[in-house]
């Protein structure tokens, strides 16, 4: 069973920042693509950006790219998500996921494991 443990949500005011973390094993972290994804009220699952292990590749929701960067630090085996610009429509549960390769997969459904969920809330 992968373990993935985020961390990092919280309130945000509009144009405001917050860094997303996801702790994962050193197996999981070398060898997985990984991903984030969020969910609002109301709303279905949409995927917010990933990595790929084999060469580091990103990928971004068109409602992210260029406020939001993902990124891998090597030494804590974690993935982190940058949130910058924050708006009100970034609000919801925002999931840490382990793809079932080493690149980031087009479907949500070839992500084989769920971290918990961390609320992300922009509001002033």
């Amino acid at each position: 069973q992968v373990q993935l443990v985020e961390s990092g949500g919280g309130l945000a005011q509009p144009g405001g920042s917050l860094r997303l973390s996801c702790a994962v094993s050193k197996f999981t972290f070398d060898y997985y693509g990984i991903g984030w994804f969020r969910q609002a009220p109301g709303k279905e699952r949409e995927g917010v950006s990933c990595i790929s292990r084999i060469d580091g590749s990103t990928y971004y929701s068109d409602d992210v790219k260029g406020r939001f960067t993902i990124s891998r630090d090597n030494a804590n085996n974690t993935v982190y998500l940058q949130m910058n610009s924050l708006k009100p429509e970034d609000t919801a549960v925002y999931y840490c996921a382990v793809a079932r390769n080493y690149y980031c997969p087009g479907s949500a459904s070839d992500f084989a494991s769920w971290g918990q969920g961390t609320q992300v809330t922009v509001s002033s």
